[in-house]
């Protein structure tokens, strides 16, 4: 079992910074990749953020690039830093990690970003 929690989330305005963590624990073998997506509303796709490969290298969506920076430390805990942020950054935020053989995918609860003017 892989367990995901969140925390981080709130309100900020248009240009204001947020930080997300993630806190994995896994009971079937070692965290692989972990990473950040989020849906803007209920019903639409969740969209891929971020996310850091295990290797280390980390990939960006193009609309957060330069703007929002992903890290992992040593163990299994994944942060977000999220800068310059624009109103359509509001969304549920969601940590993803990946455990087990063959690796399947586990999310969190989610953590809620809201940015306005």
């Amino acid at each position: 079992q892989v367990q995901l929690v969140e925390s981080g989330g709130g309100s900020v305005q248009v240009g204001g910074s947020l930080r997300l963590s993630c806190t994995a624990t896994s009971t079937i073998g070692d965290i692989l990749n972990m990473g950040w997506w989020r849906q803007s509303a209920p019903g639409k796709q969740r969209e891929f953020v971020a996310m850091v490969l295990n290797g280390g290298s980390s990939n960006y969506a193009a609309s957060v690039r330069g703007r929002f920076t992903i890290s992992r430390d040593n163990g299994n805990t994944l942060s977000l830093q999220m800068n310059s942020l624009k109103s359509e950054d509001t969304a549920v935020y969601y940590c993803n990690a990946y455990a087990g053989n063959p690796p399947l995918g586990y999310w969190g609860q989610g953590t809620q970003v809201t940015v306005s003017s």
